[in-house]
């Protein structure tokens, strides 16, 4: 099981990766000063899809990353 502190560095890396460390920084700032209802968010993500879709779009998403990372070896 992965711990909170091993959560808490993954999605870090991950906004790092997707936004740059200020873009990263600069959300977790935003999310902290708003009022954020993680629960109606979580439901509201997959509105209207039914588990079939997202694990198509998943599996989409994963597809393109291998396609992507096996390009930049070549």
């Amino acid at each position: 099981m992965i711990t909170d502190t091993e959560i808490k560095l993954k999605g870090f890396r991950a906004l790092a990766t997707s936004l740059g460390n200020i873009g990263a920084e600069r959300f977790i700032a935003l999310i902290q000063r708003e009022p954020f209802d993680y629960t109606k968010w979580q439901r509201d993500l997959w509105d209207n899809q039914s588990v079939e879709e997202i694990s198509r779009k998943a599996m989409e998403v994963k597809k393109a990353l291998a396609e992507q990372n096996f390009g930049a070896d070549a």
